[in-house]
């Protein structure tokens, strides 16, 4: 998920337990900068998708996959993905179903789809290479702009904002003085996100990386870990004593019972089908018919599924 970096050392970064500076008024990023691109420097993960040899499709597969889905279950994922499928082109000769298959449990299945189309439009459009340009990269299908900014950050090395959840909640406390950022991405973030990126392309790179990293290990959701912050002395939010989250509660996604949760069911036995099952095989795996059916027309609407006119179903075949 982020730009290629030497192995992390075993020595963490200290920062003081104390604040003994206030954050700029209007800031321009440079008082944060150094500190959290050193930090990254010596606690950066040793993951894949930032060694040089992962090129950037291996950039992109990650950050598809990484997108609402923790590290450790992307990692064995991704490496068999990469195994099977080494350039776009791989994976655009073979039918969006079998991305669907090898997209396991990783949830959010669509993203399987959405990454097949991408691989197929790199390979007609730009000759199975993935494109520098960060317009060509917003023009492919299944990319949005935090994908397209990502990629031609740390796949290439340009100067992108790149905002997921863990910049945006490092920004929120370190600059702005809030517990959490808003629940959707808004027009301020994006523009404090680009007030705060250095001008060099290098080191603009290396702070999207980092502030992501900080986010991920560090200012997390919850039970952040301050002490070990390389920003405390700056941090808005720890000089204001930390304030609680004003505004709705924050809930967390429930999944058991769910119509997701029997999408999931539904879309295992596909998976593990190597032809087309029938519709009895999909009735037992959910007790509820119209739940079930519910999900199964969903799954069919979203093209993850494929039904059959002799009442068969089957993973995707064909192209959406």
């Amino acid at each position: 998920m982020t730009a290629p970096t030497k192995p992390p050392h075993t020595t963490p970064a200290t920062a003081p337990a104390t604040p003994t500076t206030t954050p700029a008024t209007a800031p321009d990023g440079t008082h944060l900068h150094t500190p959290v691109i050193d930090w990254f420097e010596d606690n950066a993960r040793d993951l894949p998708w930032r060694h040089p040899d992962a090129g950037p499709w291996g950039v992109m597969v990650s950050e598809f996959m990484l997108q609402q889905t923790p590290v450790n279950r992307v990692l064995p994922v991704y490496e068999q993905w990469l195994a099977r499928w080494p350039r776009p082109a791989d994976l655009a000769k073979d039918a969006p179903g079998e991305a669907v298959r090898a997209w396991g449990r990783l949830g959010y299945p669509r993203r399987a789809l959405r990454l097949h189309g991408a691989a197929t439009a790199i390979t007609e459009r730009h000759g199975g290479d993935v494109p520098t340009d960060h317009a060509q990269l917003l023009a492919l299908p299944g990319i949005g702009e935090y994908t397209a900014a990502a990629v031609a950050s740390f796949a290439y090395g340009q100067r992108h904002a790149v905002l997921d959840t863990n910049v945006r909640r490092v920004f929120a406390r370190a600059v702005t003085g809030t517990q959490y950022p808003p629940n959707a991405t808004t027009a301020a973030e994006r523009k404090l996100a680009r007030a705060l990126l250095p001008q060099d392309e290098g080191t603009a790179a290396r702070w999207a990386a980092a502030s992501m990293e900080l986010g991920a290990l560090v200012c997390t959701a919850k039970n952040e870990t301050c002490h070990r912050c390389p920003i405390t002395a700056q941090c808005a939010w720890n000089l204001a004593g930390k304030p609680e989250h004003e505004g709705p509660a924050r809930r967390g996604q429930t999944y058991a019972g769910t119509d997701r949760q029997v999408r999931g069911k539904l879309l295992a036995v596909l998976r593990e089908a190597h032809t087309p099952v029938p519709q009895s095989a999909l009735d037992r795996v959910w007790h509820e018919p119209v739940q079930r059916a519910r999900a199964l027309d969903g799954l069919v609407a979203d093209g993850l599924v494929e039904p059959l006119q002799d009442g068969r179903y089957q993973l995707p075949a064909t192209r959406a």
